[in-house]
């Protein structure tokens, strides 16, 4: 399988250069910057891009690749930050300048190779605090903006490229165009990577482990699709454990249990642990406490499971890639976003192996396994849920009026987004609660209620999303519902702040 590698230097959009690229089904992974030569050519690329990153080239502690890295005679993509190591490297002369963010008008001087096809303009996303102010020897300005005069160039003799702009977010005009020129075209890479591979890849990976395996299941997308990979290849050697922990969806509990005995040929056990997780949370209003402890919590229960039922040699989860990421293990410099119970907030004294089939792929990745494995479409069409669970949609302490609160409002939510069949276009919806109060009129009399935060968003792989522009109406609704059907909520508010600089979850 053709292979593009990423060196990640910190950007906030490193990862999304790979899924772009595997969009166009070629398989692209990110490595640390500092990957070592040797280590590299393992991966045998067709190519290398370099990310953008916060730093400078001149600072004492800018981020370097291994200088053999320019010794291979590979094609080479430098955007954003990576753009200006290619200009420093090869003795041009980058500069300090006015930081630029946002779109800019890119013009085409050469559509020759990586800019082939994308017209005599484009608008262009830039997030830059330094710009070229010198080309080097032997290259060629192929774009240019009004304030970046360089922020396009190329090599005369090598394959080697810099962009001073972002193609990979959406805000650029053709920037998949330029991309799959790059890995297409300048690379020669082929497109192999596809899902009916992976499975096939994957099974076989799988059909080699040792032992039994207990597998947490959500009744998720992501673990329930593991849980069915893992199925597939080893048989009656896997237990799937769903744990009821008190955070989940209104009634969800109830129908996780009905959809795996009435769809999934697995071995099944369903264990009540509401009294111990909100026990823990009790009194706790840290959000990474509160990640922490629902993390710690599903590794005890799992674990007296195993004690009981075992032997167990693995505990399987439906770890993603950018979980991975966001946890800080991606082995990038960018920083860490939040814990995720199932990868950076998993104790030390766990004593069973980790397995985690998914944790190459992105969400829709994984939604397009689903088709194939032909999951029910209710199931893989359902809005993401984070692990863990309504501990980080209700701010502050987790107590019983606000768990229902957020339950019903949520609820709400989904019912008004269905009966407007707006439910399968927006990538998440919720209500959100915390300790807000607001004064309201009930009955002609004042009343000082709780205040709900409705979000819907719109996104491909949740790294990014924008916040969904609802029809008025709807949100009026929306409103009524919740102020007139639960009680002690005064006030709706709709939360419009994207990601980046928000996250999807308040917490």
């Amino acid at each position: 399988m053709d292979k593009i590698v990423v060196l990640d230097f910190g950007s906030q959009y490193s990862h999304l250069i790979c899924r772009r690229i595997r969009e166009f089904s070629v398989y692209a992974e990110l490595v640390p910057f500092d990957i070592s030569v040797e280590e590299l050519q393992k991966h045998n690329p067709k190519g290398i891009i370099f990310s953008g990153g916060p730093s400078s080239v001149y600072s004492s502690d800018a981020p370097l690749p291994e200088e053999k890295i320019f010794d291979m005679d590979l094609p080479l993509l430098g955007i954003c930050y990576g753009h200006q190591l290619i200009v420093n490297k090869y003795g041009g002369k980058v500069k300090r300048a006015n930081k630029e963010y946002g779109s800019s008008l890119l013009t085409i001087d050469n559509d020759a190779d990586l800019l082939n096809g994308v017209g005599e303009s484009v608008r262009a996303w830039m997030s830059h605090g330094d710009e070229a102010e010198e080309i080097p020897p032997g290259f060629k300005v192929i774009g240019h903006t009004e304030s970046a005069k360089a922020a396009a160039i190329a090599s005369s003799e090598k394959y080697i490229y810099g962009i001073q702009f972002h193609p990979e977010v959406v805000h650029t005009e053709q920037g998949n165009e330029i991309l799959k020129n790059f890995v297409l075209k300048v690379c020669g890479a082929k497109q192999d990577w596809t899902m009916k591979g992976f499975i096939d890849s994957e099974l076989e990976k799988l059909s080699k482990i040792e032992g039994n395996v207990l597998c947490g299941v959500s009744g998720g997308i992501d673990s329930t699709v593991a849980a069915l990979l893992i199925h597939k290849a080893i048989g009656e050697r896997l237990k799937c454990v769903f744990v009821n922990n008190g955070l989940l969806r209104l009634d969800e509990e109830k129908e996780i249990e009905e959809m795996f005995k009435n769809n999934f040929k697995v071995n099944f056990t369903s264990v009540n642990a509401v009294k111990s997780f909100l026990g823990k949370l009790k009194g706790v209003e840290d959000p990474e406490k509160k990640r922490k402890i629902v993390g710690e919590e599903f590794v005890t229960v799992f674990t007296e499971f195993a004690e009981k039922n075992g032997p167990f040699k693995w505990l399987a989860q439906g770890t993603l890639y950018p979980d991975i990421i966001e946890s800080g293990v991606s082995k990038g410099p960018a920083a860490v976003i939040k814990s995720h119970h199932n990868v950076g907030g998993l104790p030390d004294w766990l004593n069973l192996d980790i397995l985690e089939p998914l944790k190459e792929l992105y969400k829709d990745e994984v939604r397009e396994i689903a088709k194939i494995l032909e999951v029910p479409e209710k199931l893989f069409m359902r809005h993401p849920f984070p692990g863990p669970g309504l501990a980080v949609r209700i701010i502050g302490e987790v107590t019983p009026k606000k768990l229902q609160i957020c339950k019903l409002a949520s609820k709400i939510v989904e019912e008004e987004l269905m009966e407007a069949n707006l439910y399968r276009n927006v990538w998440q919806s919720y209500a959100a609660v915390g300790d807000d109060k607001a004064v309201g009129v009930v009955g002609d009399e004042r009343k000082y209620g709780n205040i709900v935060m409705v979000r819907v968003v719109d996104s491909i792989d949740a790294m990014t999303a924008d916040w969904t522009r609802l029809p008025h109406g709807l949100l009026e609704k929306i409103s009524n519902r919740i102020t007139n059907e639960i009680e002690d909520v005064t006030w709706v508010t709709y939360t419009i702040s994207s990601k980046p600089p928000a996250t999807i979850e308040p917490q």
